[in-house]
């Protein structure tokens, strides 16, 4: 082997090492994600998803508490996984939780105009 085929060769073994390397690396602490969800959440509750999506909202509030122990022991890709799923998992109560209080509000209005429409039909 002459001296320019091992220099190639401890360069590819190196170029290696740093891609595995950097693949193995924690990655970044995935502060903005926990905001997002943390935040996607309060937004879920402020649209009472605890009374009309309470197992969506728990499985988000789960997957944070999750993520958090994540972050902890540094596996921030699997933290910021659980984060969006989080998040996502917030939104979704919250729009369901949206959707079931204005179909409520309908079906208030629906009764009141078959209630007028009652009056209405008895005065003539």
């Amino acid at each position: 082997m002459n001296k320019h085929t091992s220099i190639l060769g401890a360069a590819g073994i190196i170029g290696i090492a740093v891609a595995v390397g950097g693949c193995a690396s924690p990655g970044e602490r995935p502060s903005g994600k926990l905001q997002t969800a943390e935040s996607a959440i309060q937004q879920a509750v402020a649209s009472d998803a605890r009374e009309f999506e309470p197992v969506l909202l728990n499985q988000a509030q789960n997957k944070v508490a999750d993520a958090e122990e994540l972050i902890e022991t540094e596996e921030y890709q699997k933290a910021a996984r659980l984060l969006e799923q989080a998040a996502v998992d917030a939104q979704l109560a919250a729009a369901r939780s949206d959707t079931a209080k204005a179909r409520r509000a309908v079906e208030e209005i629906n009764r009141n105009i078959e209630a007028l429409r009652q009056r209405v039909e008895e005065s003539q």
